[in-house]
């Protein structure tokens, strides 16, 4: 439950970043977007692992599909990413009702569960490397066209436009996880998280359950995806569906605070913000790192893992006092702990 003291500092933070278009530059904004769409991606993620306890570190695979969808068909047909968004979503969640199935129906958990998930990734990535429709691995490029006028129709717009989309997609998918949460599937999803053979004993119908947190993870990942192909304007199978897309995911949720509501959002903002703090500090003194920014997630990485076992959330809303954090915590906690 979030208090009185967190719902006013909430509020306050939504001011900011609704005005914040008003003041920034365009480097900030993009930034910022960037922070948001992570944090997004993040809850995604963090509902499968955080809520249901399932690993997956594959879900590039829908962050890919589903910019493919939208892009292909505004390519080819002019048909607006509106629609292809649906068409992306439904795609997505076929693919993951598929992989669950075969996961969950024949008990691959764990470690094994996290490997499947790669594996359907990497099938996907070397797919459209050689699906020529899309581009193959030259890649797919949209038209970029009215950068300054609003097109809402089509998503196409300046950049405030893209950072606005951004901050309605992380708004709502944590408005989604504090109501999951506090919901019957967030209590079916924690407690088949801590204990599944418990949970099944309880009479919990763990594959239902385990399917729909797939579901839905992978069904909201991949709007993250229609929203990269319209704001990025092209796609390459080598960067969209990449293992390492899968790793930056799943960073801001561990390093924020797995199953935490806020984890992902503190999580979002840390890596992407001392990532870029150092590439600018290495630019400014004349340095160049190829694989500057994965040195930086590597260490703030560490860091929590040995300071911060749980995550830099849960003793951070502690120290402020801003959050009842402390039942969701016991949960993470004891998920850190198995």
């Amino acid at each position: 439950m979030v208090n009185a003291r967190a719902t006013g500092a909430l509020i306050a933070l939504f001011a900011g970043l609704l005005l914040l278009p008003a003041f920034a530059s365009s480097y900030v904004l993009s930034l910022a977007t960037l922070i948001l769409l992570f944090a997004y991606t993040g809850q995604a993620w963090n509902i499968l692992m955080g809520f249901a306890g399932q690993l997956s570190l594959g879900h590039a695979l829908y962050l890919g599909v589903g910019g493919y969808a939208a892009a292909a068909l505004y390519f080819h047909y002019g048909i607006g990413p509106w629609l292809g968004l649906w068409l992306a979503i439904f795609l997505c969640a076929l693919i993951a009702a598929f992989i669950g199935f075969l996961a969950f129906r024949y008990r691959i958990s764990g470690v094994y569960f996290a490997l499947l998930t790669i594996a359907f990734a990497e099938f996907t990535r070397i797919g459209f490397d050689h699906f020529s429709w899309v581009g193959g691995s030259g890649g797919l490029f949209l038209k970029v066209t009215q950068r300054e006028s609003l097109d809402l129709l089509n998503l196409r717009g300046p950049p405030a436009m893209f950072y606005y989309g951004a901050l309605m997609l992380a708004g709502a998918a944590l408005v989604l996880c504090s109501w999951l949460l506090k919901s019957r599937p967030g209590f079916y999803w924690q407690a088949i998280r801590e204990d599944e053979e418990a949970a099944r004993a309880l009479g919990i119908d763990v594959f239902k359950w385990k399917m729909l947190a797939m579901i839905l993870s992978a069904a909201l990942t991949s709007v993250a995806g229609v929203f990269i192909a319209l704001y990025y304007n092209n796609l390459f199978p080598e960067q969209i569906f990449h293992i390492g897309r899968s790793i930056e995911i799943i960073l801001g949720p561990i390093i924020g605070g797995l199953g935490t509501l806020f984890g992902p959002v503190i999580g979002a903002a840390l890596l992407t913000l001392l990532a870029e703090i150092a590439t600018e500090l290495m630019t400014a003194l004349g340095w160049q790192f190829a694989g500057l920014k994965q040195l930086v997630y590597g260490v703030i990485l560490l860091f929590v893992i040995i300071f911060l076992p749980h995550g830099v959330w849960s003793p951070l809303a502690r120290k402020l006092g801003i959050d009842n954090v402390s039942r969701r915590d016991a949960g993470a906690q004891s998920l850190d702990s198995k």
